[in-house]
């Protein structure tokens, strides 16, 4: 009988969307307020989560939306990582 294990879900700050923290990409401040992308899920630090879609990173972005969950100011580079992120996924 095969065992059916929990997944783990997590919330789109931009959305608002339940999805399974595979679908999703963190993006996490560390305690010294350096806001980086975390692909492993396992970084130290605050986390949000946005879905890997273009139009949810857009709307985070233009809603300043991780900058209110992260309470830090959030520079461009991050946005500009989760869209290549999205982008490689899609073509693959």
């Amino acid at each position: 009988m095969p065992i059916n294990r929990k997944v783990p879900l997590r919330k789109c700050i931009a959305t608002g969307e339940m999805l399974p923290k595979k679908e999703m990409i963190r993006v996490v401040r560390s305690k010294e307020g350096e806001v980086t992308v975390d692909l492993t899920g396992k970084k130290s630090g605050r986390g949000a989560y946005v879905s890997k879609s273009e139009n949810a990173i857009k709307m985070a972005k233009e809603r300043n939306i991780f900058e209110r969950q992260l309470e830090v100011k959030i520079p461009d580079e991050v946005f500009d990582d989760l869209l290549a992120i999205v982008r490689k996924e899609q073509k693959a």
